[in-house]
Formats: structure tokens, C-alpha cells, sequence
């Protein structure tokens, strides 16, 4: 027997996972989901040895971030994560345009783990924890008083969570008379494009563009431009509203604070020194990210600490933010701020500023595990959010040997299974929620396959 017959024979006997040098990427598909609890696009990377890796683009945005990035990974070894990531990631950008550069470097880890038989934390340098501590963001729907919050929170801690968060901000008051000033007729019409948006199934699709459009226009005005103002009546009833809460859940447990509207600095700062006294975890996203010296006058004028970064894309886009103090927690999703490597690498960045991470999560599990990783490999990371407490198909999005539910008391025990320790997507579950405007389960996407442009950055 010739020696190439024996190597081969020996391989019929041997589980080599892959060949890793070989392995190369040879189609990628989308399915979307609703209701998990978000629009989520979910991403399957397909490759030339049957192993497949799992990604997903930000809860929200358009899978199109992540389809225009196909042709320029066709062919291409999945493994050279960071080579990839590179060549990519001049197509993320901020908020939900980070999605699809960092879906894909999401499903490129859980390939190369895939390939190489272990867990993606493994590859990242080790795990500093075995769990990882999820902190329930319970919505105020519904909760219109702080005592009907506080028991929706007690009920999430006699599930065994140990850290909350909740909504508080100027849609608690705003149908109060006298809790709120603005320009006549402001948030008049700022309600009246909402319950427009909630009644568009009425609408042809030319009244809804039209309507999205408003909405955007009116929506997307910044905090120090919107001339709203909370009045000492409407600072009155948020300071009763967690007065409120805390008297049901105590002052023990750690409880941030969100949402808080489109309010300028001052009225930050203003709410902010109601609320010191009630012993919060972070006030987070009060201002636009991008206003750095706010920040810092912020960060100046409250004992609480302050947090923001979900909408922040890159590594180097959170430095500035660091350097001037303005911010205690820093909070990227990983689906936005470029993926698991540079989620890591945020986390060790604001570790030299003596900054904690917390990681901001409201996607499928796919995502969630993606943070898991990131969050195992990470020193100073706080807690991972969990908005989907109350969808009681979340687990089933997946097939995979980890407990079940995902989440136990709290937590999530970090995976020592491959990649990201998911070995398939429930095509039957996922079919249930297929997201009701965007049809189609893993259709072919071959019309991105030659995407082309000349994409260097420099002549």
C-alpha cells in the first residue's frame, strides 16, 4: 500500500472537523425574523466543506448593509478573520449601518471555531468568567406608574436576574398638561405621526413612504435642537416615578435607567440631580454619542454614572469619549461596533480609562452568544442586556447541546462548544416569525454575487 493510500486510509478514522487552509466561502443567505425581540436579519455563510457560521445584522436595519459585502467574500477563506474584517469594514458605519460588517465577522468567528474545533472566547486569549451576568430591560408599556414598574422589575428578580433596567423619560409624561414645553404644536405633531405609524395597515404604500419619511424628519431632530424642556411638574413625576420603583425592588439591586427622549443637556443635567439619590446603575444614551464635551459636562454635573455607545462603529470612534472622561460605562452592541474582535478590543481600550464595559443586545441568539464570547474574553466587562424575556420562542431559534433556556437565573454559561456553540438554525421556528414584509427563507442572493467597485481609499 503506497503511502498517499495509507494518509487517506487513516483519515477514513480521523474527525479533522475541516481543512482549514482549504476552507473557503461559497454562498451567503438571509432570513428574516420579527418579534425577537426586533426585526433581526439572520445571516448563514455557507463554505466549500459543509460547515456553515451564523451571523446577523442589527436588530432594525436593513440586511442589505450585509448583502452589498458578499462579492467581496466569495472565494475568500473564512479563517483570515481580520484580513477580512479590514476589507469590509470601510462599508459599516454608525448605529444600524454597522450591521452587516459586523453580522459577517460574527458568522467568520463561528466558522474559523467551526474549522479548528473550538470555542470563539478560546481563540480571543482565554475567558476571565465561566457565566455571564444579563441584565433584563423590562419595557414600560403598559407600566404607566413606578409602582406598576417596580412589580414588572421584582417579577424579573424572583426570576433570578440581579441586574434591571427601565425607561424613564418624557413619553411617561407627555400626555401630562404642563409636564413638558416646546414649540407650539412640536410634540403635538410628534404624537400624531406615532399614531399614524401604528395605524398603517390602512395606508397604500406611497402614504406610508410618505409617512416614514415625516417620521424620520421629525424623529431624527437631535436633543439640543428639539427646544424640548421638562418642566419642575414633569421633574416631579419622574422623581416620583423611581421613588416609586425602588420602593418595590429596594435599593440593593442595580437598576439603569433609559429613553429618556430628545431633551438637551441642561434638562439632563436637571433630571440627572433629581434622580442621584435613588443609587442607579447609569443613565445612558441622554445625549447624542458624537457630543463629546457634553459628555463631560454631564459626566461633571451628576454623582450617577453615565453610559452611551450602542451606536457606536469602531474601536476609534470610542476613544474620544474615553480620553475625556465623559462616560463610567461604555456600551457597544456587537453588532454594530464592528463585531466580536473589536468589541474585545473596545473593552481593553476602555479598561486603560478605567471604564467598565456593558454590552447592549435586543437580537436573536445568534447575537447573543456573538456577546457571550466577547464578554467571556473581557475584564471589565459589567453585564449583557436581555430584552427578550417575555418571547417564548427565543431559545428554539437555535439547535445547539447548551442548557436550555439559555438564560438560567440570570445568566448564561459560557459555551465550550465550536464557534459560537450553535450547530444549526430551527428553519421550522424561524419560518413561524418570518418577518411579515420581508418574505423568503434562505432565498439565493446570487444577484450580489459581482458587486464591484474600485474600493481603495487612496489614489
Amino acid at each position: 500500500m503506497s503511502n498517499c493510500e495509507t494518509y487517506e486510509s487513516a483519515l477514513n478514522h480521523v474527525n479533522t472537523f475541516s481543512s482549514p487552509a482549504d476552507l473557503r466561502i461559497t454562498d451567503i443567505r438571509f432570513a428574516d425574523i420579527y418579534g425577537a425581540p426586533m426585526h433581526c436579519s439572520l445571516i448563514k455563510v455557507y463554505t466549500n466543506q459543509g460547515l456553515i457560521g451564523f451571523g446577523e445584522v442589527r436588530d432594525g436595519a436593513d440586511k442589505v448593509y450585509a448583502q452589498m459585502l458578499k462579492s467581496r467574500l466569495l472565494g475568500e477563506n473564512p479563517c483570515n478573520i481580520d484580513k477580512l474584517f479590514r476589507r469590509i469594514k470601510q462599508f459599516g458605519g454608525h448605529a444600524r449601518q454597522g450591521g452587516g460588517v459586523s453580522g459577517l465577522e460574527i458568522a467568520l468567528w463561528d466558522l474559523a471555531g467551526k474549522a479548528y474545533n473550538i470555542p470563539i472566547y478560546q481563540m480571543l486569549g482565554g475567558k476571565f468568567r465561566d457565566k455571564i451576568r444579563m441584565y433584563c430591560d423590562t419595557d414600560v408599556a403598559g407600566k404607566d406608574t413606578g409602582a406598576a414598574m417596580g412589580e414588572a422589575l421584582k417579577k424579573r428578580m424572583e426570576k433570578g436576574f440581579t441586574f434591571l433596567k427601565m425607561d424613564l423619560g418624557i413619553n411617561q409624561i407627555i400626555d401630562h398638561p404642563g409636564t413638558l414645553s416646546a414649540p407650539i404644536g412640536f410634540l403635538e405633531e410628534m404624537k400624531a405621526l406615532s399614531k399614524a405609524w401604528r395605524n398603517r395597515k390602512n395606508l397604500s404604500e406611497d402614504e406610508v413612504r410618505y409617512l416614514r419619511n415625516r417620521q424620520y424628519d421629525h424623529q431624527n431632530i437631535a436633543h439640543p435642537f428639539t427646544h424640548t424642556h421638562v418642566t419642575e411638574k414633569g421633574l416631579d413625576m419622574l422623581e416620583q416615578y423611581v421613588a416609586d420603583v425602588r420602593d418595590v425592588i429596594g435599593y440593593e439591586v442595580p437598576l439603569a435607567i433609559d429613553h429618556f427622549g430628545h431633551i438637551g443637556l441642561e434638562n439632563c443635567i436637571k433630571l440627572g440631580r433629581r434622580i442621584d439619590k435613588f443609587n442607579l446603575a447609569w443613565m445612558e444614551d441622554m445625549i447624542p454619542w458624537q457630543y463629546t464635551d457634553q459628555y463631560v459636562r454631564l459626566a461633571n454635573s451628576v454623582s450617577t454614572p453615565i453610559c452611551t455607545g450602542e451606536d457606536i462603529y469602531l474601536k476609534e470612534n470610542f476613544r474620544p469619549l474615553l480620553e475625556a472622561r465623559g462616560v463610567s460605562v461604555i456600551h457597544p452592541d456587537v453588532l454594530t461596533s464592528g463585531g466580536i474582535l473589536e468589541t474585545k478590543k473596545i473593552g481593553d481600550l476602555a479598561q486603560e480609562h478605567g471604564v467598565a464595559m456593558a454590552i447592549h443586545m435586543a437580537e436573536s441568539p445568534i447575537a447573543c452568544l456573538a456577546a457571550v464570547h466577547a464578554a467571556a474574553a473581557t475584564e471589565n466587562f459589567l453585564a449583557l442586556e436581555y430584552h427578550s424575556v417575555d418571547v417564548d420562542w427565543w431559545d428554539d431559534i437555535i439547535v445547539s447541546r447548551l442548557p436550555k433556556p439559555l438564560v438560567q437565573n440570570g445568566f448564561i454559561t459560557v459555551p465550550d462548544a465550536p464557534g459560537l456553540g450553535i450547530e444549526a438554525l430551527n428553519d421550522e421556528v424561524i419560518a413561524q416569525h418570518i418577518h411579515p414584509d420581508i418574505p423568503g427563507l434562505w432565498e439565493p442572493t446570487d444577484s450580489w454575487n459581482h458587486y464591484w467597485s474600485n474600493d481603495r481609499l487612496w489614489s
